[in-house]
């Protein structure tokens, strides 16, 4: 689900401004890999805290898996994530040194446009000031948050993209199962 986030919003920074490489950390929300009360983690012994209580730092593949997708960014990219006590609606942090000089004026319309185009449904743009629980129910793979990004010189910048980890990641593999579906009438007609 992070990668499903993460990817739409690295392809459309990349394509338009290059990456030449970032880091990227994920606020995720607990899930059923996470323990209600304290105990053996088996990885390690951050995984075996409780998630109702803690921030637990973890890892995350995330970033590597852009890398296959989006072949010039392998070895560009890596994260980390955190897992926070929310039950849902999870963050993605991107900070990205870019190739080229812009504002981030020009990459919140960037990204506008690829929203209202041809990243309709996957990528959704939001000026809102909204926080996790508002976004739940949400089927868009990366729900940009133009408010909270930020930029420290013409080529440095932070992005923060939201994603609902249930909802929308299923919604997701749907898509795919009715892509995958219309990909297989069409061969059956030829």
């Amino acid at each position: 689900c992070t990668t499903n986030c993460l990817a739409p919003l690295a392809k459309v920074i990349n394509d338009a401004f290059g990456i030449e490489k970032g880091l990227m950390s994920t606020i995720h929300a607990s899930t059923s890999k996470q323990k209600p009360v304290d105990s053996n983690g088996g990885r390690d012994w951050r995984t075996g805290r409780s998630v109702f209580n803690n921030i637990i730092p973890s890892t995350t593949g995330a970033a590597k898996a852009v890398g296959k997708v989006i072949p010039e960014l392998n070895g560009k990219m890596t994260g980390m994530s955190f897992r926070v006590p929310c039950n849902d609606v999870s963050v993605v942090d991107l900070t990205a040194q870019l190739s080229t000089q812009t504002s981030y004026k020009e990459i919140c319309d960037t990204i506008r446009a690829a929203a209202e185009g041809p990243m309709k449904g996957i990528i959704e743009y939001n000026e809102d000031e909204l926080v996790s629980g508002d976004l739940r129910g949400n089927y868009n793979a990366c729900i940009f948050d133009a408010k909270a990004g930020i930029m420290l010189d013409d080529s440095f910048v932070k992005l923060l993209a939201w994603y609902d980890n249930e909802w929308g990641y299923s919604s997701k593999v749907i898509d795919l199962l009715i892509h995958m579906a219309e990909k297989d009438a069409e061969a059956a007609m030829e």
